[in-house]
């Protein structure tokens, strides 16, 4: 049963895609960024935290989010979507240039505030996701592993899988929690993660 969309979340909207970093928005305000391997279920799981079937496009084929997509909660939080990688079938030049624009944005995107790393649990922890993770203990930045996709298994393998995580991930910062965008299982729960991060309760 979808549950009634939160009332916040619900409330984002679309507001520039940005190829280089130099289109990129003012770096002010609160940014929680979404990004993970090709058809982990990023875009998936962004319509699902904010009740809205369309508000992130879901592929069918993987390897179409080439850009750096960014939604407004409110004037100063935003929600950005990241291109997915590891996808074979685009060129060397291309690949370089997904990383060099996720790299570039992790590094330099002063208002990020948290990183969100959608993974497939039926395919965790890969060695670009630990890449992706390693440049965000670099700078310090908080990150949760969505391990998306929960439905494909059942609940005493997809609990199994997020123990391995957990376990790999022991002596970092990191959390993880399981995800299904089609149950909408966990969307509580990563709601709250991001109302921290975006700082939703300072006054």
């Amino acid at each position: 049963m979808r549950p009634d969309p939160h009332p916040y979340y619900h409330q984002a909207k679309f507001l520039t895609s940005c190829a280089q970093l130099l289109q990129l928005p003012p770096d002010q305000g609160a940014e929680v960024a979404f990004v993970g391997r090709s058809k982990a279920g990023k875009s998936s799981a962004l319509n699902a935290i904010t009740g809205q079937r369309q508000l992130a496009r879901v592929a069918k084929l993987p390897g179409r989010t080439q850009l750096i997509n960014l939604f407004t909660l409110d004037p100063i939080r935003r929600l950005a979507d990241l291109p997915g990688y590891g996808y074979a079938r685009v060129s060397d030049a291309m690949q370089r240039h997904w990383q060099n624009l996720i790299e570039g944005y992790l590094q330099r995107r002063h208002c990020l505030q948290g990183l969100v790393l959608v993974m497939d649990i039926r395919h965790a922890l890969t060695a670009q996701d630990q890449q992706l993770l390693g440049w965000a203990a670099e700078r310090g930045l908080p990150a949760h592993a969505l391990l998306t996709k929960a439905d494909k298994l059942s609940f005493g393998a997809a609990k199994n899988t997020l123990l391995q995580v957990t376990k790999e991930l022991a002596g970092t910062s990191v959390t993880a929690q399981i995800f299904s965008a089609t149950s909408y299982q966990g969307v509580a729960e990563l709601h709250q993660q991001m109302d921290t991060w975006l700082g939703r309760f300072k006054r």
